[in-house]
């Protein structure tokens, strides 16, 4: 099976969506599919310079092809009309599309390419079809989706929500779409000897003889840092230990990152949180091996793939119902879930840094669920199976 993945950017600043593409893709290759990434240099929205790849041509990848494509104009948008003339000539080289992101111009147009085409293609929203996400920018948008997401929702083979929350908030403006509930896979960490735990701890002086507590995101309004600082604050003033390690950055809005940063250093937390930035690779994985809790208050998250990384390494989550894979925590006993709200967040986390016995049992159980349910392999044969569904009925 021919099968190519549309992504606006996989650089990893973006985070989870960029992971999501290169795991599934990877996975896809692996199970015998032939795949093809199209996407563009974009590196960052601002002032950062674009990837440093070859342009339009093949680069081969973990069994699989990327095609990168000069992000112009638009830089901010993602847009490429290089990409879309490659679309354009050769779709019917291809049995599938597989199009991430909605309300992002270079995916919108390659759905339109691929329905005048007539190559048959799926959508995957990222959470833009969250009612709480339609609300930014909320006329533009309604706008946006009667020219293009409207019609692309009704010409899509199938509709690809990561979690049954995410497809049962999930507006469709009006369109009957086939719902595909496919989670996100998670590749485990390497593993990280005491020695490199050492050496991150020292690098960014993070304490030893205290509960360690992990936000590893992007640093962005909707995460739910608003109520995570003033219930650590609050916690402080009760006389906790703990040290918290905030890592991400926001390549999209830099002004709320170092907001953020700002109101830390002028806080009482300031003398108990490391800033990191944005980090990947071993010090990702070191960081992940140090903490003791893994936190994610969000305020809507589509799956929430951070949590399911930290599940991965073994480390227990306390998360609002609102990271669309709570009931998987619950379920596997994994953690703590909450309202977005700063009381049962305030307990939640107490309760977390006060029963360090329950924590490594939590612990274990998210190790042991995430292993089950977000192994790649399995993913690519599920999505494989409904790929082959859809072209059944073309």
């Amino acid at each position: 099976m021919r099968v190519l993945q549309i992504v606006p950017s996989i650089s990893l600043v973006y985070g989870g969506p960029s992971q999501m593409v290169r795991g599934l893709s990877g996975a896809l290759a692996q199970a015998g599919a032939e795949v093809t990434v199209l996407t563009t240099d974009s590196n960052g929205d601002v002032d950062q310079p674009p990837l440093d790849v070859p342009l339009d041509r093949p680069v081969a990848v973990d069994g699989y092809q990327i095609r990168y494509f000069r992000c112009s104009p638009f830089r901010r948008y993602k847009f490429s009309v290089p990409l879309l003339r490659w679309l354009n000539a050769h779709a019917q080289e291809f049995d599938v599309a597989h199009i991430h992101a909605l309300f992002s111009p270079v995916s919108s147009l390659a759905a339109t390419v691929a329905r005048s085409r007539q190559l048959p293609y799926v959508l995957r929203p990222l959470g833009t079809l969250d009612p709480a996400d339609l609300q930014k920018k909320r006329r533009l948008k309604q706008l946006y989706a009667a020219v293009l997401e409207r019609p692309n929702l009704a010409g899509a083979g199938a509709i690809h929500f990561t979690s049954p929350q995410e497809a049962l908030v999930s507006e469709r403006f009006g369109v009957k779409t086939q719902d595909w509930v496919i989670p996100l896979g998670v590749t485990p960490p390497p593993e990280v000897d005491g020695a490199d735990q050492a050496a991150i701890a020292q690098r960014y002086s993070i304490p030893a003889d205290v509960p360690k507590l992990l936000f590893m995101s992007r640093i962005d309004p909707k995460k739910g840092i608003d109520i995570l600082l003033p219930a650590l604050e609050q916690l402080q003033r009760d006389g906790l230990k703990f040290h918290l390690i905030l890592c991400g950055g926001n390549p999209q809005d830099p002004r709320y990152e170092q907001q953020v940063q700002q109101q830390i250093k002028t806080s009482p937390l300031a003398n108990c949180t490391t800033l990191t930035g944005f980090v990947t690779g071993p010090a990702k994985a070191a960081l992940l091996a140090l903490a003791d809790i893994f936190v994610l208050p969000s305020y809507y998250e589509n799956f929430g793939i951070a949590v399911a990384e930290a599940m991965v390494a073994g480390k227990p989550v306390v998360i609002s119902d609102q990271v669309y894979i709570w009931q998987d925590i619950q379920t596997a006993h994994a953690g703590w879930v909450c309202p977005p709200q700063l009381a049962p967040l305030t307990a939640n986390l107490r309760q977390a840094i006060q029963s360090p016995a329950d924590c490594q049992q939590r612990g274990a159980n998210a190790r042991n669920y995430a292993q089950t349910h977000y192994s790649w392999d399995g993913i690519a044969q599920q999505t494989l199976s409904a790929y082959r569904s859809l072209l059944s009925l073309n």
